[in-house]
């Protein structure tokens, strides 16, 4: 038996990065995945090659009608919903000064609102299900330690770490045995990181070597690493465990 036998696990962000290389672990260690992401086609794709216990929905994670209706699919495709990962999020630089409006909001919307409404629509279908469940929310080494070309993306990761904590606590007060848990990763080589590191700002040699600088082990970090640290918090090996925030960043958030 893997660590996700039995599991019904809807995944945010998950055509590629990080959310793709979870969708696929999880079917390897038994359990069943609805990857939803806007990049439906990748999604799609992806889901065929890992078979029966995966599907694909097109989800934009601003939309609160939108997450009911992935809920709904997730039940009934598999029966029952009982993990919740979101995955999905975007990374833009701008401070507060001179950052774009629309950066920050769009940024707000999809990192912070995106995860709200997804707890949202899920908790009460992972409750209805009746047995353990386990939300673990992304976050990032800046959510512990900001960083002031990215004010958006800094408060957004902040504000989920707390939104975290709370529906942790709120569900241990209820009695609920679904518990929340984020983790935090570093510079991790996805989509996300390549935008950075071809956007022309500095040539991707150099990008890359002050990417990894800010990591005390002094490199990029791979999505697999990511997804473990996921995987763990979201079977039952941590079933003692909520309200953390586990790093994944090389020790980047201790640096001095």
């Amino acid at each position: 038996m893997g660590k996700m036998t039995g599991k019904v696990a809807l995944v945010t962000g998950g055509a590629e990065g990080i959310g793709a290389t979870v969708g696929r672990m999880i079917v390897e260690e038994g359990g069943k995945v609805l990857l939803c992401d806007i990049q439906i086609k990748k999604a799609r794709a992806l889901a065929k090659d890992l078979g029966d216990n995966a599907e694909a929905f097109e989800l934009d994670v601003r939309n609160l009608d939108q997450w009911h209706e992935a809920v709904k699919f997730a039940k009934d495709q598999f029966g029952k919903l009982n993990v919740l990962c979101n995955i999905a999020g975007i990374s833009e630089p701008g401070n507060v000064v001179d950052g774009p409006l629309d950066t920050w909001e769009r940024t707000i919307d999809i990192n912070l609102n995106g995860p709200y409404f997804g707890m949202r629509a899920a908790l009460p279908a992972m409750e209805e299900s009746g047995e353990p469940g386990a939300i673990v929310n992304i976050g990032s080494m800046i959510a512990i330690r900001a960083a002031a070309f990215v004010a958006a993306y800094s408060a957004s990761k902040a504000g989920l770490l707390g939104l975290t904590r709370s529906v942790a606590l709120d569900c241990a007060e209820r009695g609920v045995p679904i518990r929340a848990n984020m983790v935090h990763p570093g510079a991790i080589r996805t989509p996300m990181y390549d935008r950075y590191k071809y956007s022309g700002v500095d040539t991707p040699e150099n990008i890359e070597t002050n990417f990894a600088a800010t990591h005390p082990m002094n490199r990029i970090g791979e999505p697999e690493e990511v997804a473990k640290a996921v995987l763990f918090l979201a079977s039952d090996d941590a079933s003692f465990t909520t309200g953390v925030d586990f790093t994944v960043d090389g020790g980047g958030s201790i640096r001095s």
